[in-house]
């Protein structure tokens, strides 16, 4: 599985299917070649991704 390593979201797919290396993230937005295959890490960056957007709100 893959995360975004902006927001830990499993909500991840490739920009265009042709181009296999950029991802984007239906969540927040994030583009690019990075992403995180690691559920742990994904979890983790997901905390703290929620918790400072729950506390801006």
């Amino acid at each position: 599985m893959r995360f975004c390593p902006i927001c830990g979201s499993p909500n991840i797919d490739w920009v265009l299917p042709q181009d296999w290396s950029r991802w984007k993230c239906k969540e927040c937005g994030y583009i690019g070649t990075l992403i995180v295959e690691d559920g742990k890490i994904a979890d983790e960056i997901r905390k703290e991704y929620l918790k400072k957007h729950v506390n801006k709100k």
